[in-house]
Protein backbone atom coordinates (compact mmCIF):
# COMPACT_ATOMS: atom_id res chain seq x y z
CA UNK A 1 0.00 0.00 0.00
CA UNK A 2 2.94 2.25 0.85
CA UNK A 3 4.17 1.71 -2.60
CA UNK A 4 1.36 2.79 -4.12
CA UNK A 5 1.08 6.20 -2.67
CA UNK A 6 4.48 7.15 -3.25
CA UNK A 7 4.01 6.41 -6.81
CA UNK A 8 0.66 7.91 -7.03
CA UNK A 9 2.57 11.31 -5.38
CA UNK A 10 4.92 10.77 -8.08
CA UNK A 11 2.66 10.79 -10.70
CA UNK A 12 0.74 13.40 -9.17
CA UNK A 13 3.93 15.09 -8.88
CA UNK A 14 4.30 15.09 -12.50
CA UNK A 15 0.81 16.64 -13.57
CA UNK A 16 0.25 19.56 -15.35
CA UNK A 17 -1.26 21.30 -12.09
CA UNK A 18 1.40 20.23 -9.81
CA UNK A 19 2.46 23.26 -8.84
CA UNK A 20 -0.68 25.05 -8.32
CA UNK A 21 -1.26 21.97 -5.43
CA UNK A 22 2.10 22.88 -4.31
CA UNK A 23 1.18 26.81 -4.26
CA UNK A 24 -1.60 25.48 -2.32
CA UNK A 25 -0.53 22.90 0.55
CA UNK A 26 2.82 25.95 0.98
CA UNK A 27 0.22 28.30 1.66
CA UNK A 28 -2.18 26.11 4.03
CA UNK A 29 0.64 24.66 5.69
CA UNK A 30 1.75 28.39 6.97
CA UNK A 31 -1.58 28.92 8.94
CA UNK A 32 -3.48 25.60 9.06
CA UNK A 33 -2.70 22.40 7.38
CA UNK A 34 -0.81 19.82 9.08
CA UNK A 35 1.51 18.19 6.28
CA UNK A 36 4.37 20.24 4.75
CA UNK A 37 4.56 21.16 1.68
CA UNK A 38 8.29 18.99 1.35
CA UNK A 39 5.79 15.54 0.97
CA UNK A 40 4.66 17.35 -2.54
CA UNK A 41 7.64 19.22 -3.43
CA UNK A 42 10.37 16.15 -3.26
CA UNK A 43 8.35 14.02 -5.74
CA UNK A 44 8.42 16.77 -7.41
CA UNK A 45 11.80 17.45 -8.10
CA UNK A 46 12.31 14.09 -8.26
CA UNK A 47 10.01 13.60 -11.16
CA UNK A 48 11.50 16.77 -13.35
CA UNK A 49 14.76 17.94 -11.69
CA UNK A 50 15.19 20.57 -13.95
CA UNK A 51 12.19 22.41 -12.14
CA UNK A 52 13.67 22.16 -9.37
CA UNK A 53 14.34 26.34 -8.74
CA UNK A 54 10.83 26.65 -10.01
CA UNK A 55 9.48 24.47 -7.83
CA UNK A 56 11.14 25.79 -4.47
CA UNK A 57 10.16 29.31 -5.62
CA UNK A 58 6.46 28.66 -5.85
CA UNK A 59 7.03 26.41 -2.28
CA UNK A 60 8.53 29.63 -0.60
CA UNK A 61 6.21 32.51 -2.29
CA UNK A 62 3.18 30.43 -1.00
CA UNK A 63 4.75 29.73 2.19
CA UNK A 64 5.18 33.49 2.81
CA UNK A 65 2.10 34.38 2.50
CA UNK A 66 0.41 31.27 4.17
CA UNK A 67 3.02 32.82 7.15
CA UNK A 68 0.65 36.45 6.71
CA UNK A 69 -2.50 34.59 6.67
CA UNK A 70 -1.48 33.24 10.20
CA UNK A 71 0.14 36.26 11.64
CA UNK A 72 -3.21 37.74 10.69
CA UNK A 73 -4.92 34.88 12.04
CA UNK A 74 -3.00 35.63 15.46
CA UNK A 75 -3.38 39.43 15.26
CA UNK A 76 -6.69 39.35 15.04
CA UNK A 77 -8.35 36.39 17.23
CA UNK A 78 -5.92 37.87 19.80
CA UNK A 79 -7.44 41.40 20.00
CA UNK A 80 -11.09 40.28 19.47
CA UNK A 81 -10.89 37.04 21.84
CA UNK A 82 -7.24 36.87 23.59
CA UNK A 83 -7.36 40.13 24.88
CA UNK A 84 -10.47 40.52 26.52
CA UNK A 85 -10.50 37.03 28.31
CA UNK A 86 -7.05 38.09 29.62
CA UNK A 87 -7.93 41.07 30.72
CA UNK A 88 -11.08 40.09 32.23
CA UNK A 89 -8.83 37.89 34.49
CA UNK A 90 -6.30 40.40 35.47
CA UNK A 91 -3.12 38.24 33.00
CA UNK A 92 -3.30 41.32 30.24
CA UNK A 93 0.15 42.74 31.79
CA UNK A 94 1.69 39.01 32.42
CA UNK A 95 0.99 38.55 28.32
CA UNK A 96 2.59 42.13 27.84
CA UNK A 97 5.43 40.60 29.18
CA UNK A 98 5.18 37.74 27.35
CA UNK A 99 4.63 39.43 24.04
CA UNK A 100 8.13 41.61 24.64
CA UNK A 101 10.13 37.95 25.92
CA UNK A 102 8.92 36.51 22.80
CA UNK A 103 9.73 39.18 20.26
CA UNK A 104 13.11 39.70 21.61
CA UNK A 105 14.35 36.38 20.29
CA UNK A 106 11.45 36.44 17.36
CA UNK A 107 13.94 36.68 14.69
CA UNK A 108 15.33 33.40 15.62
CA UNK A 109 12.06 31.64 16.53
CA UNK A 110 10.72 32.50 12.82
CA UNK A 111 14.19 31.60 11.42
CA UNK A 112 14.42 28.25 13.62
CA UNK A 113 10.46 26.77 12.81
CA UNK A 114 10.91 28.14 9.28
CA UNK A 115 14.17 25.84 8.51
CA UNK A 116 13.51 22.97 10.74
CA UNK A 117 10.65 20.63 10.59
CA UNK A 118 8.79 22.57 14.03
CA UNK A 119 5.85 23.53 12.83
CA UNK A 120 6.33 26.87 11.03
CA UNK A 121 2.56 28.01 11.26
CA UNK A 122 2.38 27.69 15.27
CA UNK A 123 5.17 30.37 14.67
CA UNK A 124 3.41 32.45 12.04
CA UNK A 125 -0.03 32.48 14.28
CA UNK A 126 2.41 33.29 17.54
CA UNK A 127 4.53 36.13 15.38
CA UNK A 128 0.90 37.97 14.94
CA UNK A 129 -0.75 37.10 18.27
CA UNK A 130 2.42 38.74 20.21
CA UNK A 131 2.05 41.99 17.98
CA UNK A 132 5.92 41.41 16.43
CA UNK A 133 6.89 43.90 13.74
CA UNK A 134 5.54 42.69 10.52
CA UNK A 135 8.69 44.06 8.76
CA UNK A 136 11.07 41.46 11.37
CA UNK A 137 8.74 38.88 10.44
CA UNK A 138 8.39 38.77 7.15
CA UNK A 139 12.18 39.19 6.18
CA UNK A 140 13.00 36.35 8.24
CA UNK A 141 10.16 34.10 6.88
CA UNK A 142 11.65 34.67 3.19
CA UNK A 143 14.90 33.73 4.68
CA UNK A 144 13.90 30.88 6.62
CA UNK A 145 11.35 29.00 3.99
CA UNK A 146 14.58 30.17 1.12
CA UNK A 147 17.14 28.22 2.71
CA UNK A 148 14.64 25.42 3.86
CA UNK A 149 12.73 24.73 0.42
CA UNK A 150 16.05 26.00 -1.89
CA UNK A 151 18.62 23.96 0.08
CA UNK A 152 15.91 20.62 -0.41
CA UNK A 153 15.90 21.78 -4.11
CA UNK A 154 19.92 21.56 -4.58
CA UNK A 155 20.60 18.19 -2.81
CA UNK A 156 17.54 16.51 -4.95
CA UNK A 157 18.84 18.45 -8.23
CA UNK A 158 22.14 17.28 -7.70
CA UNK A 159 21.53 14.32 -6.06
CA UNK A 160 18.30 13.19 -7.01
CA UNK A 161 18.83 9.87 -8.79
CA UNK A 162 20.78 8.25 -6.05
CA UNK A 163 18.46 9.57 -3.41
CA UNK A 164 14.79 8.53 -5.13
CA UNK A 165 16.72 4.79 -5.65
CA UNK A 166 17.48 5.32 -1.92
CA UNK A 167 13.80 6.60 -0.77
CA UNK A 168 12.58 3.69 -3.01
CA UNK A 169 14.26 0.82 -1.77
CA UNK A 170 13.85 2.16 2.08
CA UNK A 171 10.29 3.43 1.41
CA UNK A 172 9.45 2.19 4.77
CA UNK A 173 11.84 3.44 6.40
CA UNK A 174 11.52 7.12 5.27
CA UNK A 175 8.13 7.10 6.11
CA UNK A 176 8.47 5.86 9.20
CA UNK A 177 11.04 8.88 9.49
CA UNK A 178 9.14 11.01 8.38
CA UNK A 179 6.39 10.33 10.62
CA UNK A 180 8.83 10.50 14.05
CA UNK A 181 10.22 13.80 12.62
CA UNK A 182 6.09 14.99 11.98
CA UNK A 183 5.28 13.61 15.78
CA UNK A 184 8.40 14.87 17.21
CA UNK A 185 7.43 18.46 16.05
CA UNK A 186 4.26 18.13 17.78
CA UNK A 187 5.94 16.89 20.71
CA UNK A 188 8.02 19.76 20.53
CA UNK A 189 5.08 21.99 20.27
CA UNK A 190 3.33 20.91 23.58
CA UNK A 191 6.25 21.76 25.74
CA UNK A 192 6.78 25.66 23.64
Amino acid sequence: MLKRLYDFTIALADHPRALWLLAVVSFAESSIFPIPPDVLMIPMILARPSRAWLIALVALVSSVLGGLAGYAIGALAYDSIGLPILTTLGKAEAMAAFNETFNGVGFWAVLAAGVTPFPYKVITIMSGWTGMPLATFMVTSIIARGLRFFVVAALLWKFGAPIRDFIEKRLGLMFILFVLLLLGGFAVLRFV
